[in-house]
């Protein structure tokens, strides 16, 4: 959802820029019924504030071994790991990009992500990615991998 750069600000908190664009995918696709999550190794006031104000279901945070979250969120919503896409960007996303229906990535990733996604959005992170991803969720839901397989 960010571009990866942090800033601290006056009040010694870090902070990030997003994207309008990928809050209104968000928002469409939670209206369309989609649950949606955020798992982070970060702990802060900018990602909290921002989760919350777009109303995304589940949210984990200074998650930094994404996978116990990832279990967790499978039990709560119970979907398969199949039936669930994720957007990572780093090593530490590799894990998860490999067990979902549908992986996607940003153009700045590391090439070891980009080497296990289904799905490069030509929209950099923090700069509309997200709403690319949410527009192919929504667009093609459950068929997204065989459409955009590599």
């Amino acid at each position: 959802m960010t571009d990866t750069r942090i800033w601290l600000d006056t009040n010694g908190q870090w902070r990030r820029f997003y994207s309008i664009r990928d809050g209104v995918g968000i928002i469409r696709l939670i209206e369309a019924g989609y649950k949606l999550a955020v798992i982070t190794g970060s702990v802060a006031e900018d990602i909290q504030l921002r989760v919350k104000k777009l109303g995304i279901h589940y949210f984990y945070e200074g998650a930094l071994e994404k996978e116990t979250s990832f279990q967790d969120l499978k039990i709560k919503t119970q979907l398969s790991a199949q039936e669930m896409a994720f957007v990572g960007d780093d090593i530490f996303d590799i894990p998860l990009l490999r067990e979902v229906g549908f992986a996607a990535t940003v153009p700045e990733a590391v090439d070891e992500v980009k080497e296990v996604v289904a799905y490069v959005t030509a929209c950099a992170g923090g700069m509309g990615a997200v709403r690319e991803v949410c527009d192919v969720i929504f667009k093609y839901g459950s068929l997204s991998n065989k459409l955009l397989e590599k």
